[in-house]
C-alpha cells in the first residue's frame, strides 16, 4: 500500500483555505428523526443542492485529521467548513452547466495534477510517469481486504473530484478572458496622457482634528443601505463580554515560593533530622511525594533541560541542585542525578498491526499478526537479505521506499517506549522482535554512535496557582458585577466594567459556528455563542459562565440580535466608521467651498496651500493617494476652468487643469494586451467564485436544527 500509504501520511489537501465543520448534534439521527419528521439529515441547500449531514459529518472529519496532523485546534472550524461544501458545489453546478461529467476516466486521467499527488515524487517513477496503475491496484486490494480503509478512500476521492472539477471550469473561464485591440489601445491612452493641474487639497484628518464629527448610528445605517452588496450578513450576535481571570495573586506566588524554600532547606541544622531535597537519599521517592509533575528518570540533552540550567548543566557535578528558580507558573528545584553520553541508534522496522492498534486499518487480530511477526522474524534471522521483501508486508506508510528505515534516534527521541527499549538492549547488527501500541516490529539495528552529554536530571516542581480564598474573590468579584449589570443598558455594563477595571471586550458579530470569540478563546465560548443564539434569548440578557478546569469567571451581555440581511450599523462601526466619517466632512467642506472659483482663497478659508502636480486616468496618483474621482475631473473640464468640490477618498479637491501632455511609454499593443490580460485572469478567479456565491440562492438550516435540538435536550 505504498501509494495510498503517501495519501495517509500527507495532510488531506481541499480546494481553497477554507477548513471545519459541525458535529456535535450529529451523534443521535434517532433524536434528530423525532424532533424533525422526514429529512432530517438535510442541513442547507444551495440553488436546490442538498448539503446533507453526511456530507457535513465526511467533512468534518476530513478537516479535523488536518488540523490535527498541522498541530491546529481541532473545534471552531464550523463555518469554514460550511464554506467549503457550498463552494464544492457551486463548481459542481458550474462543471454541470458547461457540460462537464466527472467519469472515472477523467478522474484518473487527471488524479496526478492534484496538489494531493503532484508535489510528492515518490509517486513517479524514474522516467517521472504516475504510477497510476500501482494506485488503482492498490484500491482494488482495499476495497477486497479493508472495507474501513477503502471508505476513507472514497471520502478522499470526493474531495480530489472537486479540485478536479474547480480545476477544469477556472481552466476553461480563464481561457475566454481577452483584451480587444481596442480596449488596450484606450488603456495605453488613459497610461500615457497626463493632465497638469493646479489644486488645493482639504484633508478628511486634518479637517477633522478642528472640526469635530460625531457618526450616529442613523449615519451608519444610511451608509449601509447605500451599499447592500457590502453588508449582506449572516446571524450573528453582538455580545459584550467582561473576563474574570482565575489567576494566582502576589501573596499565592509568595506562598509558593516559600513552600519550595522550605523543600530546598529544611533539616539544615543536623539535630532535627528532616529530609530536603540536597539530602534525600531517594531522589524519585522525594519527587514522588513533593512535586506536582512526576519523576522523569530519562537523559535528556542540554537543549531540552529549562532555560535556568542549559548553561550551567555541563559544569555542574552529580548531587548538585539548582534553586529555586522559576519557570513560567511554576518554581522549581533541579538536582543533578547523572551524566553520560547519549547514544545515536540507526535502525529500521517492519510493522505487522493489528485492528485495533493505534493508527491500524489492519483488520487481522493481534493473534493473527503476532504469528505472521514471528514467522517473518524466523525467515529474516535465517537470510538477513529477506529483510527487504519482508517490507513489502509492512503496515508503516512507505515502508518499501524508505526501506523500513526510522533515521536515527536517541533515548530522547519521541518514539514508542517498547521501540526505544528495544534500541537501548540490542546491540549494532541485531534483529529481534518488539510491540508497541502500534503493533509488532521486526527491527534492525543498522549502526550505534556516541552522541550529545545526556543528563539525568530530578525536578522539584510547584505550580504557582490561586488559592482557594483568590478563586473565592474572583468568584465574588463576578458575581457581585452579575448582579450590579442585571436589567441595565449595554453602556451601563460598559461603564461598570471598565470602571472596575475588569477585563472588558465587545464580541460585535458572533456567528452560530465561529467556534471562538473575538477577545476571548476559553473552551467556555462554543456554550456562551449557543447561550446567545438561544431563541428565547432577547436584548439585554446577560449571563455568568465558568470555565471548566481553571475557575475563570465569564460574565457576558446580549447588546444586539442581527438576523440573516443587511448589517446591524453598530456591528459594523469599526470598519466603516472612518469612511461615513470623512463622507460627512466632504459635505461640510464642499458646502463652505460652495461656488468659489479661487484656489487661493480655498486654501486660505481652510489653512493649506496651493499644490500643482500630475494625473493620469490609468494610474491616478495625486498628493501621494490614488483618487481616480480627481483624474476624471482633470480630463472632464475645459483647460483654465475651476473644478466644482471633489470628494475624493482622502480628501476635498478643487482643481484648475492647466495642460494635457503624452508621456508615450515603452512597450506595443500586443505586449500590454498579454500583460492585462494575464492580469485580469488572475483577478478573475476568486472574484467570479464569490459573485457565484453572493448570487446564490443558499438556505442554511443549521442554527434552527441546533436550536430545536438543544429544545430537546
Amino acid at each position: 500500500m505504498a501509494i495510498l500509504g503517501q495519501i495517509r501520511s500527507r495532510p488531506w489537501l481541499l480546494m481553497g483555505v477554507i477548513a471545519l465543520a459541525l458535529l456535535a448534534f450529529l451523534v443521535n439521527p434517532d433524536s434528530i428523526d423525532k424532533v424533525f419528521g422526514k429529512n432530517p439529515d438535510v442541513l442547507g441547500k444551495v440553488n436546490g443542492d442538498k448539503i446533507t449531514r453526511e456530507e457535513y459529518n465526511d467533512q468534518l472529519s476530513v478537516l479535523q485529521q488536518q488540523a490535527e496532523q498541522q498541530g491546529q485546534p481541532k473545534n471552531g472550524l464550523e463555518e469554514q467548513a460550511w464554506q467549503l461544501l457550498v463552494q464544492s458545489k457551486l463548481i459542481k453546478q458550474q462543471f454541470e452547466k458547461m457540460g462537464f461529467t466527472m467519469t472515472d476516466d477523467l478522474f484518473w486521467s487527471q488524479i496526478q495534477f492534484d496538489q494531493m499527488f503532484a508535489q510528492n515524487q515518490q509517486l513517479f517513477d524514474e522516467k517521472g510517469n504516475f504510477k497510476l496503475q500501482e494506485l488503482k491496484k492498490e484500491v482494488e486490494t482495499l476495497q477486497s481486504t479493508n472495507p474501513e480503509g477503502y471508505n476513507q478512500w472514497l471520502k478522499t476521492r470526493k474531495t480530489i473530484e472537486y479540485r478536479i472539477m474547480a480545476r477544469q471550469v477556472f481552466a476553461n473561464i480563464s481561457t475566454g478572458i481577452t483584451t480587444g485591440k481596442k480596449e488596450a489601445e484606450e488603456l495605453m491612452k488613459e497610461r500615457d496622457q497626463l493632465a497638469d493641474i493646479d489644486f488645493v487639497k482639504v484633508d478628511y484628518a486634518s479637517y477633522l482634528q478642528k472640526n469635530k464629527i460625531k457618526v450616529s448610528t442613523e449615519d451608519l445605517k444610511n451608509y449601509i443601505s447605500q451599499h447592500p452588496v457590502m453588508f449582506k450578513t449572516e446571524p450573528s450576535r453582538n455580545l459584550g463580554i467582561v473576563y474574570f481571570p482565575s489567576k494566582p495573586s502576589a501573596a499565592d506566588e509568595a506562598s509558593v515560593e516559600k513552600e519550595i524554600n522550605k523543600l530546598y532547606s529544611q533539616g539544615t541544622d543536623a539535630s532535627d533530622g528532616k529530609e530536603n531535597f540536597q539530602n534525600t537519599t531517594n531522589d524519585s521517592m522525594f519527587v514522588m511525594a513533593n512535586s506536582d509533575m512526576p519523576y522523569n528518570s530519562q537523559y535528556v540533552t542540554a537543549a531540552q533541560l529549562p532555560l535556568t540550567l542549559k548553561d550551567k548543566i555541563a559544569t555542574a557535578t552529580v548531587g548538585q541542585v539548582f534553586g529555586p528558580y522559576k519557570e513560567q507558573n511554576f518554581y522549581v528545584l533541579s538536582k543533578l542525578l547523572g551524566k553520560k553520553p547519549s547514544d545515536s541508534t540507526l535502525s529500521k522496522h517492519i510493522l505487522i498491526a493489528y485492528k485495533g492498534a493505534e493508527r491500524s486499518t489492519a483488520t487481522r487480530t493481534k493473534e493473527q499478526a503476532k504469528k505472521i511477526a514471528d514467522s517473518l522474524l524466523a525467515v529474516i534471522k535465517s537470510n538477513p537479505a529477506k529483510f527487504a521483501e519482508g517490507l513489502k508486508l509492512s503496515d508503516e506508510p512507505n515502508a518499501v521506499e524508505r526501506n523500513g528505515s526510522v533515521g536515527w534516534t536517541t533515548p530522547e527521541s519521541q518514539f514508542a517506549p517498547g521501540y526505544l527499549n528495544f534500541l537501548a538492549s540490542n546491540a549494532k547488527g541485531s534483529t529481534g522482535l518488539a510491540e508497541t501500541q502500534f503493533g509488532y516490529h521486526i527491527i534492525n539495528v543498522e549502526d550505534k554512535k556516541a552522541g550529545t552529554m545526556g543528563y539525568k536530571v530530578a525536578h522539584v516542581v510547584k505550580e504557582i496557582k490561586p488559592s482557594e480564598a483568590t478563586e473565592n474573590e474572583v468568584d465574588k468579584n463576578a458575581r457581585r458585577f452579575a448582579q450590579q449589570v442585571l436589567g441595565k443598558s449595554f453602556n451601563d455594563f460598559v461603564n461598570i466594567a471598565k470602571k472596575s477595571n475588569f477585563q472588558y471586550s465587545n464580541a460585535k458579530a458572533a456567528k452560530r459556528f465561529d467556534g471562538k470569540l473575538q477577545g476571548l478563546g476559553t473552551d467556555k465560548d462554543g456554550e456562551i455563542i449557543a447561550w446567545a443564539f438561544d431563541k428565547k434569548r432577547e436584548k439585554g440578557d446577560s449571563e455568568l459562565f465558568t470555565v471548566d478546569g481553571t475557575g475563570d469567571k465569564i460574565v457576558v451581555y446580549l447588546n444586539g440580535k442581527q438576523e440573516k440581511g443587511l448589517a446591524d450599523p453598530e456591528s459594523v462601526r469599526d470598519q466603516i466608521e472612518t469612511v461615513v466619517q470623512n463622507k460627512l466632512a466632504a459635505k461640510q467642506i464642499s458646502e463652505k467651498i460652495g461656488n468659489s472659483t479661487n484656489l487661493d482663497q480655498v486654501a486660505k478659508m481652510f489653512a493649506t496651500t496651493k499644490q500643482s502636480g500630475q494625473i493620469n486616468m490609468l494610474s491616478p496618483n495625486i498628493a501621494g493617494a490614488m483618487e481616480p474621482k480627481v483624474a476624471g475631473a482633470a480630463f472632464g473640464i475645459a483647460k483654465g476652468k475651476v473644478s466644482n468640490p471633489i470628494e475624493g477618498g482622502t480628501g476635498v479637491y478643487v482643481i484648475i487643469k492647466k495642460n494635457e501632455t503624452v508621456n508615450k511609454q515603452p512597450g506595443d499593443v500586443k505586449q500590454f494586451t498579454e500583460s492585462v490580460t494575464q492580469r485580469n485572469s488572475g483577478m478573475f478567479g476568486q472574484a467570479w467564485l464569490k459573485s457565484l456565491q453572493d448570487n446564490a440562492d443558499i438556505d442554511d438550516y443549521r442554527i434552527e436544527i441546533w436550536s430545536k435540538m438543544g429544545n430537546q435536550q
